[in-house]
């Protein structure tokens, strides 16, 4: 078979290379194009002849499958599936993978950081320091002995909530369906809201949780709490965002995801809102998760053809 890379996931070729030497010895044909290029002629020409093609979050639509009529399967190195047509991949027979997991570490950590962040103003004391200033410090809060709300106990929910426990936070949570976490009380929706001095969220996106929190949710939160997303733009509604931080609604926010993925358009409500920390979606962007799901891809592709999946 015939086992194409539209991209490098992040990683040299020569680490991509190494981790397909089973599939060479096996006979499989493996190409893996250095560069990421999401032009769909250019996808096309990569993948036409392709038995399974790997990548990770480029959009791959009816147009792609339409013109490759060889493909089985779709070995996905990355969590989140919506930007594969899965509809259409079902109705052709197509196996479709993720690698679930590979950035659970990897985001729980950013999610922390960016708590941190927000608290200690350190991007805004990394400004004073470079303009020569000193008396204009500002002074920050401690993590410690918070009360943090996560919304999503998931994977990344419960890690996020051990590393909490570390820093000695209360934790509180939200979960759609009913858990039992060490360390962890679970409670309504609006109660999380209201208590939580940090509200952060690691649900994934469906028609349930797109507009998740919207103005009505943000007017429960304190005056001082903060809102952290590293899990999808669509669940927090950006202009109810942007209007509470100006408004003082509540005190601050950070953000690595958003409603279409960075580069973002000039006119995103976002960029004129106070006390918020912007990342542009780096949440699973680290050299371990990159490697972590390189593994996980290429096992899924290994799986598909020993199980004769397709």
């Amino acid at each position: 078979m015939k086992i194409v890379f539209l991209e490098p996931l992040g990683l040299k070729t020569n680490i991509i290379e190494a981790a397909c030497a089973d599939l060479k010895k096996q006979g499989h044909e493996v190409v893996v194009y250095p560069d990421r290029n999401e032009n769909l002629n250019e996808l096309i020409r990569r993948a036409q002849d392709a038995d399974i093609v790997i990548e990770s979050n480029i959009p791959l639509r009816k147009d792609f499958l339409d013109a490759c009529p060889n493909l089985k399967m779709l070995s996905i190195a990355f969590t989140g599936l919506d930007h594969i047509d899965m509809e259409e991949c079902k109705r052709r027979g197509i196996v479709v993978k993720n690698a679930a997991g590979y950035s659970t570490e990897a985001v729980a950590e950013l999610a922390i950081a960016m708590m941190i962040d927000v608290y200690r103003k350190v991007l805004e004391n990394d400004r004073i320091t470079r303009e020569c200033q000193r008396k204009g410090i500002l002074p920050g809060r401690e993590l410690g002995g918070k009360t943090v709300g996560i919304i999503g106990m998931g994977n990344i929910g419960q890690r996020v909530a051990k590393l909490l426990n570390a820093f000695g936070c209360k934790v509180l949570a939200w979960n759609r369906t009913p858990r039992t976490v060490e360390g962890v009380t679970f409670v309504d929706k609006e109660t999380l809201l209201k208590e939580s001095d940090i509200v952060t969220l690691h649900i994934a996106l469906n028609n349930a949780t797109r507009d998740f929190i919207t103005e009505k949710e943000l007017g429960m939160m304190k005056p001082s709490a903060i809102l952290i997303n590293t899990a999808r733009g669509p669940v927090v509604n950006e202009q109810a965002l942007a209007d509470a931080l100006k408004s003082g609604i509540i005190a601050g926010a950070a953000t690595d995801v958003y409603g279409t993925e960075p580069p973002l358009k000039q006119d995103n409500p976002l960029f004129d809102a106070p006390n918020l920390v912007m990342l542009p979606h780096i949440g699973f962007a680290t050299e371990e998760a990159f490697e972590l799901r390189l593994g996980i891809g290429v096992e899924n592709a290994e799986c598909g053809m020993r199980y004769a999946e397709f």
